[in-house]
């Protein structure tokens, strides 16, 4: 009888068997390209620029990000009429805020960028003022003078949402909050627009400024 019962036992037993899969995260270069800046060329007859981005990540959370790119923007005002051309870089970290899911590789980013360019400003023409003689008031100069050699440096804060839209290929859009460090001001002649930095005023050293990114990523290894 005893025998019969610990056979009925045995055969009631359940064996409990967990499954545990293992996420492996892709690491790699993502290169990419805002364009937003392409787009706004083809608007816009007086703006020519491009960038491109990339990032590597080197930790769970972190990259490392840099940015390239080149812009010429022709400014016409009332009283002052000039050109800036240029090229700049930023580089800096970016982290990663977001838990995925599983499988998915999203990121809402923070990220700090240090920012440098190199430029040149063309004043084209500009409205002479004098008390000497009412008749010389609105005068226009229209000799073109070209100061060269011009650096600015900055800080950057930036937020990104980045989201992979289909296979290594990434979408993304970020705001950028710049404070102005120090710049090479011409004789005579106040920058009002870095590339990269963009639109300066004497009021504040603060700027804004915005991407649309496209990227891709070139997977290098999972871990």
């Amino acid at each position: 009888m005893k025998a019969q019962q610990t056979e009925i036992a045995n055969q009631t037993e359940t064996i409990t068997v967990t499954d545990t899969v293992q996420q492996k995260t892709k690491y790699g270069l993502r290169v990419g390209l805002d364009i937003s800046k392409p787009i706004r060329s083809l608007l816009d007859n007086r703006y020519s620029g491009f960038e491109v981005v990339g990032d590597f990540r080197f930790s769970e959370r972190f990259y490392v990000a840099a940015e390239i790119g080149n812009e010429t923007k022709d400014t016409f005002e009332p009283n002052l009429n000039f050109s800036t051309s240029g090229s700049y870089a930023k580089v800096g970290v970016d982290f990663n805020a977001y838990n995925n899911w599983f499988g998915l590789n999203n990121a809402i980013t923070a990220g700090l960028r240090y920012g440098f360019s190199t430029f040149k400003q063309e004043l084209l023409a500009y409205r002479v003022y004098t008390t000497l003689d009412a008749t010389f008031v609105n005068a226009i100069n229209t000799v073109p003078t070209e100061y060269t050699g011009l650096t600015a440096h900055w800080a950057e804060f930036i937020l990104g949402i980045k989201t992979e839209v289909l296979n290594n290929v990434y979408v993304s859009v970020t705001l950028q909050l710049k404070n102005k460090l120090s710049e090479d001001t011409p004789e005579n002649f106040d920058n009002l627009y870095i590339p990269g930095f963009h639109r300066v005023n004497d009021f504040s050293e603060f700027g804004v400024g915005f991407g649309y990114n496209v990227s891709y990523l070139i997977p290098i290894f999972r871990k």
